[in-house]
Protein backbone atom coordinates (compact mmCIF):
# COMPACT_ATOMS: atom_id res chain seq x y z
CA UNK A 1 0.00 0.00 0.00
CA UNK A 2 1.17 3.55 -0.77
CA UNK A 3 0.03 7.05 0.57
CA UNK A 4 1.19 10.40 -0.31
CA UNK A 5 0.75 10.91 3.43
CA UNK A 6 2.95 8.58 4.99
CA UNK A 7 5.19 7.97 1.89
CA UNK A 8 6.95 11.35 2.22
CA UNK A 9 9.96 11.55 4.26
CA UNK A 10 10.13 14.30 7.04
CA UNK A 11 13.54 15.51 8.36
CA UNK A 12 13.47 15.23 11.67
CA UNK A 13 16.94 16.21 12.52
CA UNK A 14 18.10 19.11 14.45
CA UNK A 15 14.45 19.33 15.73
CA UNK A 16 15.39 18.53 19.72
CA UNK A 17 14.33 14.65 18.23
CA UNK A 18 15.34 12.34 21.12
CA UNK A 19 15.30 9.12 18.04
CA UNK A 20 16.84 11.55 15.26
CA UNK A 21 19.68 13.20 17.96
CA UNK A 22 22.60 10.67 15.77
CA UNK A 23 25.42 10.38 13.66
CA UNK A 24 24.50 11.86 10.37
CA UNK A 25 24.52 8.18 8.53
CA UNK A 26 23.49 6.92 11.56
CA UNK A 27 19.41 5.62 11.18
CA UNK A 28 16.96 5.20 14.02
CA UNK A 29 14.82 2.70 14.31
CA UNK A 30 14.76 2.32 18.17
CA UNK A 31 12.59 4.39 20.01
CA UNK A 32 8.65 4.18 19.71
CA UNK A 33 7.47 7.31 17.62
CA UNK A 34 6.55 7.50 14.55
CA UNK A 35 8.16 9.43 11.35
CA UNK A 36 5.14 10.69 10.19
CA UNK A 37 2.89 14.18 10.99
CA UNK A 38 0.63 13.60 13.48
CA UNK A 39 -3.91 13.73 12.10
CA UNK A 40 -4.56 17.19 9.87
CA UNK A 41 -7.19 17.76 12.94
CA UNK A 42 -5.11 17.46 15.43
CA UNK A 43 -2.48 19.65 13.53
CA UNK A 44 -5.00 22.41 13.14
CA UNK A 45 -5.99 21.94 16.52
CA UNK A 46 -2.26 22.74 17.99
CA UNK A 47 -2.54 25.67 15.28
CA UNK A 48 -5.32 26.86 16.45
CA UNK A 49 -4.27 27.30 20.05
CA UNK A 50 -1.16 28.49 19.51
CA UNK A 51 -2.95 31.25 17.51
CA UNK A 52 -3.92 32.52 20.42
CA UNK A 53 -0.91 33.19 22.17
CA UNK A 54 -1.50 32.92 25.67
CA UNK A 55 -0.30 29.91 27.44
CA UNK A 56 -1.51 29.73 31.29
CA UNK A 57 -2.35 27.07 33.59
CA UNK A 58 -5.31 25.17 31.21
CA UNK A 59 -8.21 22.81 32.76
CA UNK A 60 -9.45 19.30 31.70
CA UNK A 61 -12.62 19.91 29.67
CA UNK A 62 -15.89 17.99 29.36
CA UNK A 63 -14.97 17.76 25.67
CA UNK A 64 -11.85 15.86 27.45
CA UNK A 65 -14.19 13.04 28.99
CA UNK A 66 -16.72 12.90 26.28
CA UNK A 67 -13.27 12.49 23.74
CA UNK A 68 -12.42 9.46 25.52
CA UNK A 69 -15.73 7.80 26.56
CA UNK A 70 -16.84 8.22 23.15
CA UNK A 71 -14.17 6.69 21.56
CA UNK A 72 -13.61 3.47 23.73
CA UNK A 73 -17.49 2.73 23.63
CA UNK A 74 -17.34 2.74 19.59
CA UNK A 75 -14.02 1.54 18.75
CA UNK A 76 -13.30 -0.55 21.49
CA UNK A 77 -16.82 -1.34 22.93
CA UNK A 78 -15.91 -0.02 26.46
CA UNK A 79 -18.33 1.93 28.04
CA UNK A 80 -16.56 4.20 30.41
CA UNK A 81 -17.81 6.35 33.02
CA UNK A 82 -16.55 9.78 33.28
CA UNK A 83 -15.67 9.61 37.02
CA UNK A 84 -13.43 6.52 36.20
CA UNK A 85 -10.67 9.36 34.10
CA UNK A 86 -8.66 11.40 35.62
CA UNK A 87 -5.77 13.34 33.52
CA UNK A 88 -2.42 12.45 33.19
CA UNK A 89 0.93 13.91 31.71
CA UNK A 90 2.11 10.71 30.38
CA UNK A 91 1.66 6.70 30.85
CA UNK A 92 5.22 6.31 32.15
CA UNK A 93 4.19 9.41 35.25
CA UNK A 94 1.42 7.10 35.74
CA UNK A 95 2.94 3.75 36.24
CA UNK A 96 5.85 5.42 38.23
CA UNK A 97 3.39 6.93 40.46
CA UNK A 98 0.52 4.24 40.78
CA UNK A 99 3.52 2.07 42.02
CA UNK A 100 4.91 4.20 44.56
CA UNK A 101 1.14 4.65 45.79
CA UNK A 102 0.21 0.88 45.73
CA UNK A 103 3.09 -1.05 47.38
CA UNK A 104 5.64 -0.51 49.74
CA UNK A 105 9.10 -0.46 49.76
CA UNK A 106 10.82 -3.63 48.74
CA UNK A 107 7.64 -4.89 48.05
CA UNK A 108 7.94 -6.99 44.88
CA UNK A 109 5.65 -6.27 40.86
CA UNK A 110 4.72 -8.70 38.65
CA UNK A 111 6.03 -8.54 34.90
CA UNK A 112 5.85 -10.81 32.02
CA UNK A 113 8.75 -10.60 30.11
CA UNK A 114 10.38 -9.71 27.61
CA UNK A 115 8.32 -6.32 28.34
CA UNK A 116 8.30 -2.79 28.04
CA UNK A 117 11.63 -1.67 29.56
CA UNK A 118 10.83 0.92 31.44
CA UNK A 119 8.42 -1.07 33.37
CA UNK A 120 11.85 -2.47 35.14
CA UNK A 121 12.26 1.82 35.87
CA UNK A 122 9.35 2.20 37.10
CA UNK A 123 9.70 -0.67 40.00
CA UNK A 124 13.50 -0.57 40.96
CA UNK A 125 13.18 3.47 40.91
CA UNK A 126 10.95 3.42 43.42
CA UNK A 127 12.64 1.05 45.92
CA UNK A 128 10.68 -2.07 44.50
CA UNK A 129 11.65 -5.57 43.57
CA UNK A 130 10.78 -7.01 40.15
CA UNK A 131 9.40 -10.39 40.02
CA UNK A 132 9.99 -11.85 36.42
CA UNK A 133 7.35 -14.18 34.92
CA UNK A 134 8.90 -15.28 31.92
CA UNK A 135 6.46 -15.44 29.20
CA UNK A 136 6.84 -18.95 27.59
CA UNK A 137 8.38 -19.20 23.62
CA UNK A 138 7.97 -21.64 21.64
CA UNK A 139 10.12 -20.66 18.59
CA UNK A 140 6.84 -19.20 17.24
CA UNK A 141 4.94 -16.85 19.58
CA UNK A 142 4.75 -16.28 22.90
CA UNK A 143 2.19 -17.34 25.47
CA UNK A 144 1.36 -17.59 29.25
CA UNK A 145 2.70 -20.11 31.37
CA UNK A 146 -0.35 -19.65 34.19
CA UNK A 147 1.05 -22.28 37.01
CA UNK A 148 4.19 -19.95 37.24
CA UNK A 149 1.96 -16.80 36.66
CA UNK A 150 0.00 -18.32 39.99
CA UNK A 151 3.02 -18.75 41.64
CA UNK A 152 4.78 -15.30 41.18
CA UNK A 153 1.20 -14.01 42.52
CA UNK A 154 0.88 -16.09 45.14
CA UNK A 155 4.63 -14.63 46.46
CA UNK A 156 3.23 -12.68 49.45
CA UNK A 157 5.27 -9.98 48.59
CA UNK A 158 3.70 -9.57 45.48
CA UNK A 159 1.20 -6.55 45.29
CA UNK A 160 0.95 -5.56 41.85
CA UNK A 161 0.65 -7.09 38.59
CA UNK A 162 2.38 -4.66 35.56
CA UNK A 163 0.50 -5.77 32.19
CA UNK A 164 1.05 -4.58 28.95
CA UNK A 165 -1.94 -5.01 26.61
CA UNK A 166 -1.42 -4.77 23.64
CA UNK A 167 2.00 -6.15 24.97
CA UNK A 168 5.28 -4.65 23.90
CA UNK A 169 7.74 -5.56 22.54
CA UNK A 170 6.35 -8.78 21.46
CA UNK A 171 3.37 -7.41 19.45
CA UNK A 172 0.82 -9.88 21.19
CA UNK A 173 -2.92 -9.23 21.25
CA UNK A 174 -4.66 -10.73 24.45
CA UNK A 175 -7.60 -11.94 24.20
CA UNK A 176 -10.33 -12.00 26.41
CA UNK A 177 -9.84 -15.50 28.20
CA UNK A 178 -6.70 -15.23 28.59
CA UNK A 179 -7.18 -11.30 30.20
CA UNK A 180 -10.18 -12.93 32.70
CA UNK A 181 -7.91 -15.95 34.03
CA UNK A 182 -5.22 -13.12 34.71
CA UNK A 183 -8.30 -11.23 36.31
CA UNK A 184 -9.36 -14.08 38.34
CA UNK A 185 -5.69 -14.99 39.67
CA UNK A 186 -4.63 -11.59 40.59
CA UNK A 187 -8.27 -11.17 42.71
CA UNK A 188 -7.18 -14.50 44.35
CA UNK A 189 -4.25 -13.84 45.82
CA UNK A 190 -4.83 -9.90 46.06
CA UNK A 191 -3.06 -8.23 43.62
CA UNK A 192 -3.88 -5.22 41.61
CA UNK A 193 -3.71 -4.86 38.16
CA UNK A 194 -2.16 -1.77 36.74
CA UNK A 195 -2.34 -2.13 32.82
CA UNK A 196 -0.83 -0.50 30.00
CA UNK A 197 -2.69 0.13 26.81
CA UNK A 198 -1.06 2.43 25.22
CA UNK A 199 -0.99 0.33 21.89
CA UNK A 200 -4.40 -0.38 21.77
CA UNK A 201 -5.58 1.65 19.27
CA UNK A 202 -2.35 0.25 16.72
CA UNK A 203 -3.96 -2.98 15.61
CA UNK A 204 -3.57 -4.23 12.55
CA UNK A 205 -6.68 -3.91 10.31
CA UNK A 206 -8.96 -6.18 11.01
CA UNK A 207 -7.95 -6.85 14.73
CA UNK A 208 -9.23 -5.73 18.04
CA UNK A 209 -7.74 -5.42 21.11
CA UNK A 210 -10.07 -6.25 24.39
CA UNK A 211 -9.44 -3.40 27.15
CA UNK A 212 -8.58 -5.17 30.77
CA UNK A 213 -11.29 -3.47 32.57
CA UNK A 214 -14.29 -4.61 29.85
CA UNK A 215 -13.66 -8.26 30.71
CA UNK A 216 -15.39 -9.12 33.66
CA UNK A 217 -16.93 -6.84 37.02
CA UNK A 218 -13.36 -8.68 38.72
CA UNK A 219 -11.13 -7.44 36.21
CA UNK A 220 -12.81 -4.24 36.63
CA UNK A 221 -12.52 -3.75 39.95
CA UNK A 222 -8.82 -4.63 40.39
CA UNK A 223 -7.59 -2.48 37.96
CA UNK A 224 -6.20 0.81 36.88
CA UNK A 225 -5.48 1.51 33.56
CA UNK A 226 -3.00 3.80 31.24
CA UNK A 227 -4.70 5.29 28.45
CA UNK A 228 -3.39 7.85 25.54
CA UNK A 229 -3.66 9.37 22.09
CA UNK A 230 0.54 9.55 22.29
CA UNK A 231 1.15 6.08 20.26
CA UNK A 232 -1.15 6.17 17.72
CA UNK A 233 -1.13 9.88 16.76
CA UNK A 234 2.48 10.34 17.67
CA UNK A 235 1.73 12.78 20.59
CA UNK A 236 4.50 12.10 23.01
CA UNK A 237 6.07 15.20 23.17
CA UNK A 238 2.29 16.74 24.42
CA UNK A 239 2.33 15.11 27.86
CA UNK A 240 -0.95 14.12 27.48
CA UNK A 241 -2.92 10.51 28.91
CA UNK A 242 -5.48 9.26 31.30
CA UNK A 243 -6.00 7.28 34.24
CA UNK A 244 -8.85 4.94 34.33
CA UNK A 245 -10.04 3.39 37.62
CA UNK A 246 -13.47 2.40 38.25
CA UNK A 247 -13.18 0.94 41.54
CA UNK A 248 -14.08 4.46 43.97
CA UNK A 249 -11.88 3.28 47.04
CA UNK A 250 -8.66 2.52 44.48
CA UNK A 251 -9.43 5.63 42.48
CA UNK A 252 -9.13 7.91 45.80
CA UNK A 253 -5.80 6.39 45.86
CA UNK A 254 -4.63 6.98 42.60
CA UNK A 255 -5.86 10.58 42.63
CA UNK A 256 -4.59 11.52 45.43
CA UNK A 257 -1.45 10.30 44.55
CA UNK A 258 -1.08 12.01 40.70
CA UNK A 259 -1.94 15.30 42.03
CA UNK A 260 0.66 14.67 44.82
CA UNK A 261 3.21 14.01 42.00
CA UNK A 262 1.84 17.17 40.35
CA UNK A 263 1.35 15.02 37.25
CA UNK A 264 -2.72 15.16 37.09
CA UNK A 265 -2.49 19.07 35.05
CA UNK A 266 -2.52 19.28 31.22
CA UNK A 267 0.10 21.59 29.69
CA UNK A 268 -1.68 24.28 27.03
CA UNK A 269 -2.04 22.11 23.92
CA UNK A 270 -2.59 18.64 25.55
CA UNK A 271 -6.58 18.60 26.02
CA UNK A 272 -7.27 20.31 22.28
CA UNK A 273 -4.78 17.36 21.11
CA UNK A 274 -6.36 14.85 22.55
CA UNK A 275 -10.05 16.11 21.34
CA UNK A 276 -9.57 16.60 18.00
CA UNK A 277 -7.67 13.23 18.00
CA UNK A 278 -10.64 11.39 19.30
CA UNK A 279 -13.09 13.28 17.76
CA UNK A 280 -11.69 13.72 14.03
CA UNK A 281 -8.86 11.38 14.00
CA UNK A 282 -10.41 7.94 13.42
CA UNK A 283 -10.13 7.71 9.51
CA UNK A 284 -6.70 8.66 9.44
CA UNK A 285 -5.58 6.31 11.98
CA UNK A 286 -7.63 3.60 9.91
CA UNK A 287 -5.42 4.45 6.74
CA UNK A 288 -1.88 4.56 9.31
CA UNK A 289 -2.33 1.05 10.31
CA UNK A 290 -3.35 0.03 6.88
CA UNK A 291 -0.11 1.58 5.98
CA UNK A 292 1.60 0.05 8.67
CA UNK A 293 0.73 -3.39 7.86
CA UNK A 294 1.82 -2.85 4.43
CA UNK A 295 5.20 -2.02 6.11
CA UNK A 296 4.83 -5.52 7.72
CA UNK A 297 4.58 -7.43 5.18
CA UNK A 298 7.14 -5.84 3.32
CA UNK A 299 9.40 -6.55 6.40
CA UNK A 300 8.84 -10.50 6.26
CA UNK A 301 8.86 -10.83 2.67
CA UNK A 302 12.44 -9.07 2.59
CA UNK A 303 13.55 -11.47 5.90
CA UNK A 304 12.38 -14.48 3.83
CA UNK A 305 14.01 -13.45 0.87
CA UNK A 306 17.07 -12.11 1.88
CA UNK A 307 17.78 -13.12 5.95
CA UNK A 308 16.41 -16.15 6.42
CA UNK A 309 18.40 -16.11 9.51
CA UNK A 310 16.41 -13.79 11.12
CA UNK A 311 12.83 -14.53 11.92
CA UNK A 312 9.66 -12.22 12.50
CA UNK A 313 7.66 -12.82 15.01
CA UNK A 314 3.84 -12.71 14.08
CA UNK A 315 2.10 -10.01 15.85
CA UNK A 316 -1.02 -8.45 16.02
CA UNK A 317 -0.55 -5.11 17.54
CA UNK A 318 2.34 -2.34 17.63
CA UNK A 319 4.75 -0.78 14.94
CA UNK A 320 7.44 -2.30 16.67
CA UNK A 321 8.66 -5.80 15.01
CA UNK A 322 10.16 -8.21 17.40
CA UNK A 323 12.93 -10.18 15.30
CA UNK A 324 14.13 -13.54 16.23
CA UNK A 325 17.78 -13.46 15.66
CA UNK A 326 19.10 -16.46 17.58
CA UNK A 327 20.23 -17.93 14.32
CA UNK A 328 22.72 -15.41 13.83
CA UNK A 329 23.78 -14.63 17.56
CA UNK A 330 22.64 -14.87 21.53
CA UNK A 331 24.19 -11.74 22.31
CA UNK A 332 21.93 -9.23 20.37
CA UNK A 333 23.54 -6.21 22.50
CA UNK A 334 26.90 -7.11 20.69
CA UNK A 335 24.60 -8.06 17.50
CA UNK A 336 22.88 -3.98 17.94
CA UNK A 337 26.30 -2.54 18.28
CA UNK A 338 27.83 -4.03 15.53
CA UNK A 339 25.01 -2.47 12.98
CA UNK A 340 25.26 0.54 14.34
CA UNK A 341 28.66 0.72 13.88
CA UNK A 342 29.04 -0.97 10.61
CA UNK A 343 26.22 0.16 9.05
CA UNK A 344 24.44 3.45 10.99
CA UNK A 345 21.20 1.30 11.73
CA UNK A 346 20.30 1.56 15.20
CA UNK A 347 17.85 -0.49 16.72
CA UNK A 348 17.09 -1.95 20.00
CA UNK A 349 18.47 -4.86 21.83
CA UNK A 350 16.10 -7.28 23.48
CA UNK A 351 17.88 -8.04 26.76
CA UNK A 352 16.82 -4.68 28.40
CA UNK A 353 13.17 -6.47 27.73
CA UNK A 354 13.95 -9.10 30.41
CA UNK A 355 12.95 -12.67 29.61
CA UNK A 356 14.70 -14.39 26.69
CA UNK A 357 15.17 -10.83 25.23
CA UNK A 358 18.89 -11.29 24.49
CA UNK A 359 18.09 -13.11 21.13
CA UNK A 360 15.83 -10.72 20.12
CA UNK A 361 16.02 -7.05 18.35
CA UNK A 362 13.52 -4.45 18.29
CA UNK A 363 12.68 -2.55 15.45
CA UNK A 364 10.36 0.04 15.25
CA UNK A 365 8.73 0.21 11.04
CA UNK A 366 6.02 3.54 11.86
CA UNK A 367 8.59 5.17 8.85
CA UNK A 368 7.84 5.69 4.87
CA UNK A 369 8.67 3.13 2.87
CA UNK A 370 11.75 4.26 1.70
CA UNK A 371 12.92 4.73 5.10
CA UNK A 372 12.30 1.42 5.90
CA UNK A 373 13.78 -0.22 2.90
CA UNK A 374 17.06 1.90 3.74
CA UNK A 375 17.23 0.19 6.80
CA UNK A 376 16.48 -3.07 6.03
CA UNK A 377 19.37 -2.73 3.21
CA UNK A 378 21.22 -1.57 6.65
CA UNK A 379 20.29 -4.65 8.16
CA UNK A 380 20.85 -7.13 5.49
CA UNK A 381 24.88 -5.91 5.16
CA UNK A 382 24.97 -5.58 8.66
CA UNK A 383 24.18 -9.02 9.33
CA UNK A 384 26.22 -10.53 6.49
CA UNK A 385 29.24 -8.73 7.55
CA UNK A 386 28.35 -9.83 11.47
CA UNK A 387 28.31 -13.48 9.56
CA UNK A 388 31.54 -12.84 7.78
CA UNK A 389 29.67 -13.34 4.35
Amino acid sequence: MTDERFDLPVDRRQTNSLKWDVGADELPMWVADMDFPTAPAVRDAVERRAKHGVFGYATVTDAWYDAYRTWWATRHGFAIDREWLIFCTGVVPAISTTVRKLTTPAEKVVVMTPVYNIFFNSIENNGRRVLECPLVYDGHAYGIDFSALEAALSDPQATLLLLCNPHNPVGKLWDRETLSRIGELCKEHSVTVLSDEIHCDLTDPGCAYVPFASVSDVCRDISVTCLAPTKAFNLAGLQTAAVVVPNPALRRRVDRALNTDEVAEPNAFAVDATVAAFTQGGDWLDDLRRYLFANKRTVADFLARELPQISLLPSQATYLLWLDCGEVSEDTAALAHFLRERTGLYLSAGAQYGGNGSRFLRMNIACPRSILLDGLDRLRRGVRAYLGE
